[in-house]
């Protein structure tokens, strides 16, 4: 069965902030490792909440545009979508995949469903950020085959 992409609704709420947050919890683990304890309890005290308040913020931020992706009715995804008409740029803000659906192109549907939000919005230049430690590595993986080139930079954090 395809996978469906259709724009969030308020029942689908508690699913996408369930999802996010076992999607999210192996890139803070890898995150974790990379920065080291103290580090990354100053940084990120406690990241499933915050997390959480993020995605429900998203969720009905009229500024963003967030869709779900579903297979066979279950909500298994989400993105959301920033557009600055200004400049002509669209922006993935956030994505996340149930790992249960990982590798069944439901990022691909999603990122597709976000690149044509730009394009009918008269952008031009698409921006998506992740991170470099291995917990992104999928993610940097499907950015790369949806012909996002890469801007290594990195942030250094020191505690004082």
């Amino acid at each position: 069965m395809p996978i469906l992409v259709r724009p969030v609704e308020p029942a689908d709420l508690d699913e996408v902030i369930a999802l996010s947050l076992r999607a999210w919890a192996p890139v803070h683990a890898s995150m974790a490792v990379v920065l080291g304890h103290d580090l990354n309890t100053r940084i990120y005290p406690d990241w499933a909440a915050a997390q959480a308040s993020e995605v429900a913020s998203a969720c009905s931020d009229l500024h963003l545009q967030v869709a779900v992706a579903l297979d066979a009715q279950r909500v298994v995804g989400f993105v959301a979508v920033r557009i600055d008409a200004a400049s002509n740029t669209g922006e993935v803000d956030m994505i996340a995949v149930d790992p249960a659906s990982q590798g069944r192109g439901v990022g691909h549907a999603l990122t597709q469903h976000a690149l044509s939000q730009m394009r009918d919005a008269g952008c031009d230049l698409a921006v998506v950020a992740t991170g470099g430690d291995d917990g992104h590595a999928p993610a940097r993986a499907l950015y790369e085959s949806e012909g996002f080139t890469a801007l290594p930079l990195v942030r250094y954090y020191r505690r004082l």
